[in-house]
This record gives C-alpha cells, structure tokens and sequence, in this order.
C-alpha cells in the first residue's frame, strides 16, 4: 500500500495569507534573568474617537500565571477581549487611568494620552523597574521607560494592557449610551462610522463628545447655524418664544 505522506506534512498557510505570530514574553523574560522585576506592560484605548476618555492601563504580568492566548486587542473578538480580560484581571497586578475628554480638549489627545498611561503606572501596586509602552514616546516615570511601536502585537504585556484599556472603554462607553441616547456609542464606542456622523448631524455634540475634534466642530457649527435662523424665523414671525408658553 502506497502511503499518501500529504496527510502527515504540517497544514501550510492558504495562499494570500500571511501568519502572524502573537507577542510574546521574550523581553520581559530577558529583564527578569537581569534581576530586572517588576516589569509592566502599558498601552491604551480610544484615541481616534470623536466622543468619550482616553482610557489607559498598566499590567505586570504573573510569569508563572500567564493567560494563554494574549493577543493584541485588536486582532481578538469582542467575546475573546473579555474572557481574557477576566483572565488578566485574576492573575496580573494592573490599573487602569482615564483621560477625560476635559482634559483632551485642554491639552490635545497626545498628551492627554501620556499623561493617563503616566498615571496608570503610577497606580500600579508596586512601582515597576521597566516598563514598555506602545508606540514611540516614551512616559515620564520614575522607572526605565521603553517604548516600542507596534508593541501590542510584539510585547506580551504590552498586549495585556491593550486588552485591559479596550474592555474598560468599551464598557464606559456602554455607560454613556444610557446617559445619551440616540448616538449609538455602546454600538460603535464613539468612533467616527456613518451612523455616529449621522448622529452627530441630527442631533449636535453631547457633553461626551471631544469640541476639537474636526467632526464636531461641523456638527457644533451646523447646529449653531440652524438655531440662530430658527431664532430669526420665530422673531420674524412673531411667534411668542416656547419658554413662555405656559404662562
């Protein structure tokens, strides 16, 4: 009997698609062999949105009580983010920050940004020797700081923290839906998708939203336009104002 080998040899990639490997613990394993502990991770969740904080965390992994299947917020479902997130939160020391959305108008989102991932190392229970941040700038912390672009998908901690920062903000932004209906943020967590910039024309900016930001500033400038020429028309009519209608 002729044997078909085909069956033995690994399962190749389809064509087209291209394998990513997940972050691994590599860099921080190379710190601990140094003496180099605690080591945290940090990253954080909602900076291109039009509505909503910036939400930061900071997480020092258990090297002995790793969550297996840690990935880069954005390469996880929705249902795979929170399990994982339960899994961190058992296991991992971490705090999370927010930046509100006060604070990004006041300072502009990169610094808002840094200042809640500043703060999320600061909160940690203990103060870490190194910690790794996603992207290039570096914190202002008492600690080695190591910024890595990209480094959600390369630094496992890193990648922790993006799960930890995603689920808290995605949760708040549930919260907000409540106070502000009609916006749809628990669907789209304050991004700028049609049916977000549709709200934002029917109904202006909420408290939640970011004023800077250039697509509530068409909205804020639209809205303001059309109240001030239903103010003419009202006056022009000599229609008595709604406020004194019950009088």
């Amino acid at each position: 009997m002729i044997r078909d080998k085909s069956k033995d040899a690994p399962a190749r990639p389809a064509k087209g698609v291209i394998a990513v490997a997940p972050p691994s613990f590599r860099r921080e394993r190379a710190l601990i062999k140094r003496g180099v502990w605690p080591v945290a991770g940090c990253d954080e969740a909602g900076r291109g949105p039009l509505a909503g904080p910036v939400v930061a965390a900071a997480v020092v992994l258990d090297p002995q009580r790793i969550p297996r299947g840690i990935d880069d917020s954005k390469r996880l479902t929705p249902e795979r983010r929170e399990e994982l997130f339960e899994q961190i939160c058992t296991t991992a020391s971490f705090a999370v920050a927010f930046a509100s959305t006060a604070r990004i108008d006041r300072d502009n989102i990169l610094r808002a940004s840094l200042w809640a991932l500043r703060r999320a190392v600061q909160a940690l229970p203990e103060m870490p020797k190194h910690v790794f941040v996603d992207g290039r700038d570096r914190l202002d912390t008492p600690c080695d700081c190591e910024a890595v672009i990209g480094g959600d998908a390369l630094v496992l901690s890193i990648a922790a923290a993006s799960i930890i920062a995603k689920v808290s903000r995605d949760r708040l932004m549930c919260k907000l839906a409540q106070d502000c209906p009609g916006y749809g943020f628990a669907a789209h967590k304050g991004y700028a998708v049609p049916e977000h910039l549709q709200a934002l024309a029917r109904l202006g900016p909420s408290v939640h939203h970011r004023r800077f930001f250039a697509p509530v500033v068409a909205a804020r400038e639209r809205h303001q336009g059309m109240t001030m020429a239903a103010e003419v028309v009202t006056m022009a009519s000599g229609a008595a104002p709604e406020a004194s209608a019950g009088i």
